[in-house]
C-alpha cells in the first residue's frame, strides 16, 4: 500500500502557518509561552524550520507585530479610501477601525505589544510602525498641521481605550466615539 506523499509547504504559506500557531499559542497561553520549540511543537515541524523564518523569539515577536499592522493598515486604508471629506466622518473612521482592529486581533495584541518593549530592538520595531501610523494621520488629516507630540499623545489614548474595550472596561461604541472626539478635537485645535 503506498502512503500519501506529503506536499511541502512554499515559504510564505510555511511562515503563516507558524504566525497563525504563534498567535494561537498567544491567545491560549500569553506571550510568555511563545518560544520558537513550542511553535515548531503545535506547527508540527522541526525547530531548525521556525529558526529558519524568525531566527529568535525577538524575530517572532516583531513578525506577528507586523502581521498585525499589515492587516489593520489594510483595513484602515480601504475604509478611508471611502471615507469622505468631512472631518467628522473621517475622524470615525479612523476610530472605528483602529479599535476594531484591536478588538478583533483580542488580548493577544497587548500581550505582544507588552512583549515588544522588552527589549531595545523590539521597542524599535513597535515605534518604526507607530511613525508610520502617524504619518499617515498627517496625510489623512492635511487640513491642520498636527505635532509629533499631539500625534503622540493620540496613539496614546487610541491604545488604551482599544485595550479597555478589549478588557471589558468599556463598550465599544464608547471608546470609538470618545476616539472620534480625540481626534476631532485634535486636528481642530491645529487647523492651518
Amino acid at each position: 500500500m503506498n502512503s500519501p506523499t506529503r506536499q511541502r509547504m512554499t515559504f510564505d504559506a510555511r511562515r503563516e502557518q507558524l504566525i497563525n500557531t504563534a498567535w494561537n499559542l498567544v491567545r491560549e497561553h500569553g506571550s510568555d509561552a511563545l518560544t520558537l520549540g513550542r511553535v515548531a511543537i503545535e506547527a508540527g515541524v522541526s525547530k531548525p524550520v521556525v529558526y529558519e523564518h524568525f531566527g529568535t523569539r525577538h524575530g517572532l515577536l516583531a513578525a506577528l507585530y507586523e502581521d498585525f499592522d499589515v492587516r489593520q493598515n489594510a483595513v484602515i486604508d480601504a475604509a478611508m479610501a471611502k471615507a469622505g471629506d468631512d472631518l467628522a466622518e473621517r475622524a470615525s473612521t479612523v476610530a472605528a477601525c483602529y479599535v476594531n482592529c484591536v478588538l478583533t486581533q483580542g488580548r493577544e495584541i497587548p500581550d505582544v505589544l507588552s512583549a515588544l518593549n522588552s527589549s531595545p530592538e523590539l521597542a524599535e520595531v513597535k515605534r518604526k510602525y507607530q511613525l508610520d501610523f502617524m504619518a499617515k494621520l498627517r496625510l489623512w488629516f492635511t487640513e491642520a498641521k498636527l505635532p509629533q507630540s499631539s500625534l503622540w499623545g493620540l496613539l496614546g489614548a487610541a491604545d488604551a481605550l482599544s485595550n479597555a474595550v478589549v478588557c471589558g472596561d468599556i463598550r465599544q461604541l464608547d471608546g470609538v466615539k470618545e476616539l472620534q472626539g480625540l481626534i476631532e478635537a485634535l486636528v481642530q485645535r491645529h487647523l492651518i
